[in-house]
C-alpha cells in the first residue's frame, strides 16, 4: 500500500472516530491564599464539530484515490 492510501485510510478512521467517541476536557480553577489551597475541577466530553468530522472523511476520500490512482 503506498504511503497516500495509507494516510487516506487513516483519515477516513479519524472522521468515523470523530462522530463516534467524545473528547474529554479538565479544566482546573484554583487560588492559592496563604498556604491554603482551594480548587475546582471540572470534566466535560464532548464531540469534535460535524464539519470536522466531514473534512476529516471528505480528505481521507481524497487521498485514498489519489493513492490507488498512482499506483
Amino acid at each position: 500500500m503506498k504511503g497516500l492510501s495509507l494516510v487516506g485510510v487513516l483519515l477516513i478512521v479519524l472522521g468515523v472516530l470523530s462522530f463516534l467517541v467524545p473528547v474529554p476536557h479538565r479544566e482546573r480553577h484554583g487560588v492559592n491564599i496563604g498556604d491554603a489551597k482551594f480548587s475546582v475541577e471540572t470534566e466535560n466530553s464532548e464531540r469534535l464539530p460535524p464539519a470536522a468530522g466531514i473534512v476529516l472523511l471528505a480528505g481521507g476520500v481524497v487521498a485514498l484515490v489519489l493513492g490507488l490512482r498512482k499506483s
